[in-house]
C-alpha cells in the first residue's frame, strides 16, 4: 500500500511521485514480498506518467503556433488527475491484499 500512496509525494515534493515509490520499493523489497510487485507497479506508472506529460506538452507548446496545441492542455491535465487518481484506488487494492494493474503503464522496470 505505501508503495502506491508514496506517488502521492509529488504533491508536496518536485518528482517526490518518483521517488517516493522507489525508495519504498527499494528498503522494503526485501522484508515484504509483495511491496516487489506493488512496487515495481507504481514506479512504472509514474514513469509512464512523467514520459507522457513531458511528451504531450512538448507537442502542445509546439503546436500552439498553428493554433491548435490548446486543445491539448487539457488532455494533460487530465493525465495529471489521473495520476493522483490511480495510486490512490491502488493504494485500496493493495490494502486489501489485491495486486492492481494500472491502466496504460509501461513496463520499464
Amino acid at each position: 500500500m505505501w508503495c502506491h500512496m508514496s506517488a502521492l509525494a509529488g504533491l508536496i515534493v518536485p518528482f517526490g511521485n518518483l521517488i517516493g515509490p522507489l525508495l519504498v520499493w527499494q528498503i522494503k523489497k526485501a522484508e515484504f514480498p509483495s511491496v516487489e510487485i506493488h512496487g515495481k507497479a507504481a514506479l512504472n506508472f509514474q514513469l509512464t506518467v512523467l514520459i507522457v506529460v513531458v511528451a504531450g506538452l512538448m507537442l502542445a507548446f509546439i503546436l500552439t503556433f498553428f493554433c491548435v496545441g490548446w486543445l491539448l492542455f487539457p488532455v494533460v491535465m487530465l493525465i495529471g488527475l489521473a495520476a493522483f487518481i490511480f495510486p490512490v484506488v491502488a493504494g485500496i487494492k493493495a490494502n486489501d491484499g489485491k495486486e492492481y494493474k494500472y491502466p496504460y503503464s509501461l513496463s520499464l522496470i
